[in-house]
């Protein structure tokens, strides 16, 4: 059986000489850019590399990771674009209400009338709470703060979210 890899993030740069690589988060668990921690690098060629984190710091929005035994610009340049993943088996027992990206992201979104407004393409992470963007047929897409007013319920076996929007949501 094959091991299943999910995202936590894609590099999009290098910063500086000394073999950084500026990283758009897809997670919101911090540890996974700890030093130490492993990480697979793969590629829209489905290349896939070991990279274990040496150093993690924030910057402007921004994680910056240096990898062990890559210590130059030239070294890490090759990765840009990627995107930096973990395995099923590192992820951990969520709690109620609390999910997995990759189970959300694809999930159909529903009115508590059953009036389908679109699918779930991603999830914002600007402080206080997510904010799922909804892909909206022929409309722009919708943004949904992940809060219990709004988000009544969150099915990721059958890939399907009621919502009850506040007012102005849907305008």
């Amino acid at each position: 059986m094959t091991e299943k890899f999910f995202n936590v993030g894609q590099i999009i740069n290098t910063h500086g000489i000394k073999g950084e690589v500026k990283v758009r988060r897809i997670t919101d668990f911090e540890e996974r850019f700890k030093p130490g921690q492993l990480l697979y690098w793969v590629n829209d060629k489905k290349d896939i590399k070991e990279l274990t984190v040496r150093s993690h710091r924030v910057h402007k929005g921004f994680d910056l990771l240096t990898f062990e035994g890559h210590s130059s610009i030239n070294e890490v340049e090759q990765y840009r674009d990627g995107y930096l993943k973990v395995t099923e088996s590192d992820q951990e027992e969520l709690g109620e209400n609390e999910f997995y990206f990759h189970e959300i992201i694809g999930s159909e979104v529903f009115l508590t009338n059953e009036e389908k407004l679109g699918e779930i393409k991603e999830i914002l992470t600007p402080g206080a709470n997510d904010v799922w963007v909804v892909r909206r047929n022929k409309k722009k897409d919708l943004l949904v703060p992940y809060i219990e007013q709004v988000v009544k319920e969150v099915d990721v076996v059958n890939k399907r979210v009621i919502i009850d929007p506040i007012e102005g949501l849907l305008d």
